[in-house]
């Protein structure tokens, strides 16, 4: 269940992020790509306008200058002077059908781009023939006065794409006008270059996005199995203390059940002794649901603390006097430590607080041997100066302290002695014991805002300090 969760919780986790990121990449890519046409239409335009202003200082076109123009920028150049292709265009370029179709298409985007297709309304009309994309063939037309009117050089730049070479170019159309001659001067600029600049930034972006999807999913990965670690373990840990639960419920509840078929055949004397069986398991039986219903109230707002301004003194005073006779008739010395002078009244609730000393107490009896020493302390800490030598706590607070000379508790167990569902086997094989008690007072503390540890006791055994606002 767990795995499959995992892996659930990974693509959710990383879905987002990376659809996200592949969103970006490719508005990125989008923004970038058109950037870059602009930026190389901008450039083409102003070495056009460089190559427009020479061809105003020179008298004639020489092949020597289309040479170098068309060497420096890379262009295609071709020239038509009042209709009729140039010399240079068959010494540069063979007028083959691609070649021938290249200069044809360059012209018909040129027209189109520039004119608009009419019918003629005067003899004073000049008519082009535009080879359209799909194969037909439009007229345009323009006025001679129009044509004629001009003299100088003017320029237009645009865009095309090629179906015969399969490639987009910008293109410039330089008209030089005179009184009774044109020439044009086409120029070509293939984006084969821009194309492979823009497939390499895709091809980039790609492999960048994928390595980020990579480790968006490793680290999803690793990050849910982090999440979901401690909602694996409280779940082995509820399946331990349940299966521990259940072993403790049976025992009891067989004890009673052979205890009362017993009593079908016995006497008098010995059904008294059967009833005191049965009495005796049924008040460990209800100890042991007390203690889980505390538990599971605990983790929901059923779980009550009613406040009020209460004598910590007193209820240590409690506390000592109901274990006192249980620690002599077990050879066990108990001692008792308040302050000399009356500290201030806690805000608490009483029973709880007796509850957890009644916890510690009774722990403390159990896994003391004879012989053994149990202390019982309470401090109101105020100042700095007052420390505990084995742990500080926060100033101004009451310290409740039970120390004993048992066993002990190890490293291991000191982590985990007051998870909800731990159970030390060792320390918690005591009959009356399930492992409970110190869940139900870290609990209880928790919930007074205060805190609860436990180290080793210098002599041997443990000791156990409640801190409490």
């Amino acid at each position: 269940m767990f795995r499959k969760a995992h892996l659930h919780f990974t693509l959710l986790c990383a879905s987002t992020t990376i659809a996200i990121i592949i969103l970006v990449s490719l508005l990125y890519l989008r923004v970038s790509e058109k950037n870059l046409s602009e930026n190389q239409f901008r450039s083409f335009q102003n070495d056009i306008g460089t190559i427009a202003s020479s061809l105003e200082n020179i008298s004639s076109l020489s092949i020597q200058w289309l040479e170098r123009i068309e060497a420096q920028n890379g262009y295609i150049i071709y020239v038509i002077d009042n209709g009729t292709p140039f010399l240079y265009n068959s010494l540069r370029h063979d007028i083959d059908s691609s070649s021938q179709s290249l200069l044809t298409e360059s012209l018909n985007a040129y027209y189109q781009e520039t004119l608009s297709p009419a019918a003629p309304k005067s003899e004073d009309q000049l008519s082009y023939t535009v080879l359209m994309d799909n194969g037909s063939y439009e007229d345009y037309y323009i006025t001679i006065t129009t044509l004629y009117a001009y003299y100088g050089i003017r320029h237009n730049e645009f865009q095309f794409h090629s179906p015969s070479t399969g490639n987009s170019y910008f293109a410039s159309i330089i008209d030089i006008e005179g009184e009774q001659a044109r020439t044009q001067v086409i120029l070509l600029n293939s984006l084969e270059t821009l194309s492979v600049q823009i497939l390499h930034q895709r091809l980039r972006f790609l492999f960048i996005d994928l390595l980020a999807v990579a480790a968006l999913l490793a680290f999803s990965f690793f990050f849910t199995g982090i999440l979901l670690k401690p909602l694996q373990k409280n779940q082995e840990a509820q399946m331990q203390f349940f299966a521990a639960a259940s072993h403790e419920l049976r025992t009891p509840l067989s004890v009673m059940l052979a205890s009362a078929e017993c009593c079908e055949k016995a006497d008098v004397e010995e059904q008294k002794s059967f009833f005191r069986t049965i009495h005796r398991e049924g008040r460990r039986m209800n100890s042991l649901l007390s203690d889980l219903l505390t538990l599971a109230h605990s983790g929901t707002n059923c779980f009550l603390i009613e406040k009020a301004p209460a004598q910590l003194d007193t209820l240590c005073l409690n506390a000592y006097e109901a274990f006192e006779s249980l620690c002599r008739s077990k050879q066990l010395t108990l001692s008792l430590t308040l302050p000399e002078d009356v500290p201030p009244r806690c805000l608490c609730d009483a029973d709880r607080i007796s509850q957890v000393l009644s916890i510690l107490l009774h722990n403390a009896v159990s896994y003391t041997p004879e012989g053994g020493e149990i202390s019982l302390s309470l401090e109101y800490r105020k100042s700095a100066s007052h420390h505990i030598p084995f742990r500080r706590f926060d100033n101004d607070r009451f310290l409740i302290v039970v120390k004993d000379t048992g066993h002990g508790i190890s490293d291991a167990d000191k982590k985990q002695v007051f998870d909800r569902f731990y159970r030390a086997e060792k320390s918690r094989s005591t009959k009356g014991h399930f492992g409970l008690g110190l869940s139900i007072a870290w609990e209880i503390v928790n919930a007074h805002h205060g805190r609860i540890a436990v180290e080793d006791n210098p002599a041997g055994g443990s000791v156990f300090v409640v801190s409490l606002p």
